[in-house]
């Protein structure tokens, strides 16, 4: 009867653990950090004076890791160098040294004693010697014929200075980076964003209506998810961040509410890095903005819950081949509570 009443209290926990799971399911509704940034997916974005101590790290990416073992294994040599020794010598020593050694081994199996097999091989080893003087003439007159065919030094005593200044301008320079434009969005934004090291790709300059643009894609993506209009979201994110943004709604639907949004206002925003991976351009820019935020019943309209209405993100920004900005990845900061 214990035993009994054991279990029945096992299964009414396990019950209720489930319940608990799924209450804390339905009210976790950030979406954390989400979308690919190239190269730099994995490498925080500097701080800014926007958000001063930085983004979290992506959680949800199609972008893959990388994975530097695999490069250092690749650049392993396939056999391991020859050890020393006297027949492990490369070249005509080692051979010589293997091929007296035989000769004793010989001499020893037939009875002959150690040097007993040398005698015969007198022959061949006259053989070898003339060989070796027909490749040593070889090699000698090869050397000489490149050295003949090798072009003048570019300092040599017949080149004029205009050749020599001819032959410099020909040589690759190396070009300077331009560095990342770190205006405000459009005259609204605060303070500037602090630089870092390149960790992947070219550094671009990102221009003033640059920004304007980032300031109404921010409008337009919320407000459209807002009312759960996936044809607007498709013109205005890239793929992958469309499939995150479906898959929110799909859940949203599942659980009989809509996560309203409007009244979106920036309030500060500056650049936290910019740069170039072939013809793919990316910018990541760090935006504090105001919202009105809340989940209602989907039916009735009834709220259910007022989220916070002043936000801090980092969101990036790619566009490929000089086309239109596209959002590619969003990224909490650390600033939030």
């Amino acid at each position: 009867m214990l035993r009994r009443s054991y279990r029945s209290l096992l299964a009414l926990l396990a019950v209720g653990a489930v319940i608990a799971f799924a209450v804390v399911e339905a009210d976790a509704r950030s979406r954390g950090s989400i979308g690919s940034r190239g190269a730099r997916t994995y490498s925080a974005p500097p701080p800014t004076a926007t958000a001063p101590k930085g983004a979290q790290p992506i959680q949800r990416s199609t972008t893959q890791p990388g994975q530097p073992g695999a490069q250092a294994a690749a650049a392993r040599p396939a056999a391991a160098a020859p050890s020393g020794g006297l027949l492990n010598r490369p070249g005509l020593l080692g051979g010589l040294a293997a091929g007296f050694l035989g000769a004793g081994l010989i001499g020893l199996l037939m009875g002959n004693g150690l040097l007993g097999g040398l005698a015969g091989l007198a022959s061949f080893f006259g053989l070898l010697l003339q060989v070796g003087l027909v490749v040593l003439v070889g090699y000698l007159l090869w050397s000489w014929w490149q050295r003949r065919n090798q072009p003048a030094l570019a300092s040599g005593p017949n080149m004029s200075q205009a050749d020599m200044r001819h032959t410099m301008d020909a040589q690759p320079q190396p070009q300077s980076q331009p560095r990342a434009n770190m205006a405000g969005l459009g005259g609204m934004l605060g303070g500037l964003g602090g630089s870092a090291p390149a960790t992947a790709g070219v550094p671009i300059e990102v221009k003033p209506e640059d920004f304007d643009t980032f300031e109404r894609l921010l409008g337009e993506v919320q407000t459209a998810y807002g009312n759960e209009d996936v044809n607007a979201l498709r013109s205005r994110v890239t793929p992958e961040m469309l499939s995150y943004y479906s898959e929110e709604l799909a859940y949203n639907a599942s659980q009989g509410d809509i996560n309203q949004m409007s009244d979106i206002k920036l309030l500060q925003g500056d650049l936290a890095e910019a740069w170039r991976e072939g013809d793919v351009e990316y910018a990541t820019v760090a935006m504090r903005y105001s919202i009105n935020d809340k989940i209602v019943e989907r039916t009735t309209g009834k709220l259910i819950e007022q989220l916070p209405s002043e936000v801090t993100e980092h969101w990036t920004f790619r566009r490929s081949g000089g086309g239109n900005w596209v959002l590619s990845a969003i990224q909490q900061t650390d600033d939030q509570d």
